[in-house]
């Protein structure tokens, strides 16, 4: 007889999946990607350190899905807030904004995700989330062009430049310190958009006025 998983059960093994996952995504964002050792997310997530390595066989496993899950909320959020804009132009500032925001809100987070030295190869991990998101902004910057919002230009590759912009302002090595303060976030925030929109080739008045309009998304990525 063929053992068959009730619903209950997969739901319960999904439910305790999802909670080593937050249990990695918190640790992370508290102490980087060295944090993410699996006998702290196991005490984290209320699980033993077997159960971790039932769901991720290794460290490397766990850390990948993480990059994935972290990615794909990031996704999610871009894609909300850019669909919810009146127009292509209002879209590609709300995208970039949303960017910006996410990076801010769990630095450690992100540069885990993005440089941070590691025990464990995740590079195509990390590779892959560069691509995702990147893609996301590319989709934005074509709608533009082809509104005749922006001059035409190669889509990709302004949108691979204006993701490396953001990054190195705002999670880089280079970046301030001091943009804990909601005040100086939304300023950093407006500031990296408006270079942005400039860099496609936003006329300034334009790109101050989208800027202004954007709305500011959550600032959290946890428990999302």
């Amino acid at each position: 007889m063929v053992y068959r998983r009730t619903q209950q059960v997969v739901k319960r093994l999904a439910a305790r999946r999802q909670a080593i996952l937050a249990a990695a995504r918190e640790a992370a964002a508290e102490g980087g990607m060295a944090a993410v050792q699996i006998a702290p997310v196991a005490q984290r997530a209320h699980v033993a350190a077997g159960t971790v390595y039932r769901y991720f066989p290794s460290k490397a496993d766990l850390i990948a899905e993480l990059i994935a899950e972290v990615t794909r909320v990031e996704l999610q959020a871009i894609r909300r807030a850019a669909d919810a804009a009146p127009g292509p132009s209002s879209a590609l500032a709300a995208a970039v904004t949303t960017v910006a925001v996410h990076v801010l809100s769990h630095r450690k987070l992100a540069w885990g995700i993005l440089a941070e030295p590691v025990d464990v190869d995740v590079s195509a991990s990390r590779l892959a989330s560069r691509r995702e998101i990147a893609g996301e902004l590319e989709l934005r910057i074509a709608a533009a062009v082809r509104a005749g919002h922006l001059p035409a230009q190669d889509t990709a590759l302004a949108a691979t430049a204006l993701l490396g912009a953001l990054h190195e302002a705002l999670v880089g090595p280079l970046a301030t310190d001091d943009l804990n303060d909601p005040a100086r976030m939304r300023d950093a925030v407006q500031t990296v958009t408006l270079l942005a929109l400039r860099a496609v080739g936003v006329m300034d008045a334009r790109a101050r006025g989208l800027v202004v309009q954007a709305v500011m998304p959550a600032r959290t990525l946890l428990g999302a």
